[in-house]
């Protein structure tokens, strides 16, 4: 039955119809979504792991009981599983194993623009591209039948236009494989002997992987005209398609690692002029390029951001059709946090401290942005600790009484701990803020282990933040509630000016958390308001000012109160009862 179907979406009904019995992930958008739909099937043990590196390693495990599994994480979450992916490239899987990694060209909700395609290289692990819902669907299945043909882990390399655009998908049943006996075997230790022999399995996998590149359906030509020739993949095929239609020839690569030889040589010969059309890194191009072939490609397109229809027409020279151009620039819309964040509230005295303030990933990332401008940078998840650690090593006291790190929950459980085990043990008077909203938030609401629900919102076992820390070496663990302005000022400054480190846990839930109970909207009062501003220094959208006098909007107000903490002149009052 043919359904539209995002492509996300498609990649999970792809893991249904494959049989498989355990997924294991981190969210991160743009791969988040293929865990949340794989988790409406009952057949499917489905689990949020604490991070990418457990998700992979609690996949393989699983193969190794027999069955398929699988685990999903955005681009920057491979980097954090590629410690045990190399080896599990090495030792090789019993059940069929397929890792989702979903690239974010653009970075619409990234620090980078890295290219998984290297990883797959530098693993020796097939990678597979999709470039719609349907091929999501179907290459999933088959990601499992060459992970087991070829006793290694595959990749299903998403990106953000195919993970998050729709198209027609159809559907099958659920085929489940024998469980596969686990036996014990001694050369899976990979130490010395077992694994010089293993990288030479690898190597010899390889090339039979190379072989079955040149004649797999996976990988397809599609002759036009002959004047050019596109070799793309993914969602630039798409592209391709749109804008050459019939006029050209397409090899359109599936497998994208590794790469076929004389395939691209023998489409090569049948055109005038090859161009490869790739987003990000040259991969295809560079392959090209050591086969000998006279190629173009990053002389015509750019290696950073998104592709489009449209860039692609103008790069090579092609009129762009008038209803396919907007008439003017897009005005940007910069995000926000939302009104009644509780991050606001910490961001707001961070910057009236004038604190160096060492970042993390999640939606606090946006205490970046004007008007607040209290974040100064940040690396990856985790790096806030161990970051900041760092950074007074080098300053000594004097940035010891001026600095802190800042970290979600969620970010905190996935990489913090180590950070702050770092800052306890080796003594630097760093404090960290830990930004408790009781959500993983800037994904779209997943539970994480100190929420104390599970993947499906079932009760699960809940971290104690403030034991946790304490048993990683912190006596001084203090709580505030970020609506709290004097109170969370207060506790900064004390720990601050502390002789020893410590951990503020700013704690209030997300307002965005379904069935949260908010206090009525703000009314102001525009008699007293005396035109100011100084509500507007917290940057929440649901203020404004019209014709100098302050203006609620009651659609977004959640009566947090952090506002009238700022209004010397009460022109701010809570209507109704709280």
């Amino acid at each position: 039955m043919k359904q539209l179907m995002l492509g996300n979406a498609a990649v999970a009904r792809g893991l249904y119809e494959a049989g498989v019995k355990v997924i294991s992930s981190y969210p991160g958008t743009p791969s988040t979504e293929i865990t949340e739909e794989a988790a409406k099937f009952p057949e499917i043990y489905c689990e949020w792991a604490p991070n990418e590196k457990v998700a992979l390693e609690a996949a393989h495990g699983a193969t190794l009981g027999g069955v398929r599994a699988a685990c999903a994480m955005k681009h920057v979450g491979l980097n954090v599983a590629a410690d045990p992916l190399f080896t599990i490239s090495y030792q090789g899987v019993n059940a069929g194993l397929v890792i989702c990694v979903a690239d974010d060209p653009g970075m619409h909700s990234s620090q980078n623009e890295q290219d998984s395609r290297h990883y797959a290289e530098a693993a020796k692990a097939p990678m597979l591209e999709p470039s719609d819902s349907e091929e999501a669907r179907v290459f999933t299945k088959r990601a499992f039948e060459l992970s087991e043909q070829f006793n290694t882990p595959v990749f299903i390399r998403m990106c953000t236009r195919v993970a998050h655009s729709q198209s027609l998908t159809d559907t099958a049943e659920r085929v489940v494989p024998e469980q596969v006996p686990y036996v014990k075997d001694p050369m899976k230790v990979m130490m010395t002997v077992a694994s010089r022999k293993a990288h030479a399995r690898v190597e010899e996998r390889t090339r039979a992987l190379v072989e079955f590149a040149e004649t797999t359906d996976l990988n397809r030509v599609e002759m036009g005209g002959t004047a050019v020739g596109i070799v793309t993949s993914s969602t630039s095929y798409q592209y391709a398609r749109e804008v050459f239609g019939e006029d050209a020839s397409v090899l359109k690569l599936g497998l994208t690692w590794p790469l076929p030889e004389k395939l691209l040589r023998d489409f090569a010969a049948r055109v005038d002029r090859l161009i490869v059309l790739e987003e990000l890194d040259p991969v295809i191009e560079k392959h090209c390029r050591a086969l000998g072939l006279r190629v173009e490609g990053k002389s015509l397109f750019p290696v950073c951001g998104e592709f489009s229809q449209n860039l692609v027409r103008e790069r090579m020279g092609l009129p762009v059709p008038a209803g396919a151009r907007f008439p003017e620039e897009v005005p940007a819309r910069p995000p926000v946090m939302c009104a009644g964040c509780p991050h606001r509230g910490v961001f707001y005295v961070l910057k009236k401290l004038c604190c160096m303030v060492y970042g993390d990933i999640g939606c606090y990332t946006l205490g970046a942005v004007a008007p607040l401008n209290a974040m100064d940078l940040n690396v990856c998840m985790g790096a806030s600790c161990s970051g900041l650690h760092g950074f007074n090593l080098a300053m000594g006291r004097e940035g010891e009484k001026h600095s802190v790190g800042v970290i979600g929950d969620s970010t905190f459980i996935h990489s913090g701990m180590t950070g702050i085990c770092d800052i306890a043990y080796n003594a630097t008077n760093s404090t960290v803020i830990i930004l408790d909203n009781s959500i993983t938030g800037m994904t779209g609401h997943q539970q994480n282990p100190t929420t104390g629900k599970n993947l499906r919102g079932e009760p699960a076992a809940k971290v104690d933040l403030e034991a946790l820390c304490r048993a990683l070496g912190f006596n001084r663990v203090r709580v505030v509630d970020p609506y709290d302005l004097a109170a969370t000022e207060r506790a900064v400054r004390e720990e601050l000016a502390a002789e020893e480190p410590g951990i503020i846990i700013s704690r209030r839930p997300c307002v965005m958390i379904k069935g949260t109970v908010h206090k009525p909207p703000l009314a102001p009062d525009t008699e007293k308001c005396a035109g100011c501003r100084a509500c507007m220094t917290v940057g929440c959208p649901a203020i404004s000012i019209h014709e100098k006098k302050v203006r609620v909007d009651p659609t977004l107000c959640v009566g947090c109160g952090v506002c009238t903490q700022l209004c010397r002149f009460s022109a701010l009052e809570v209507t109704g009862n709280d």
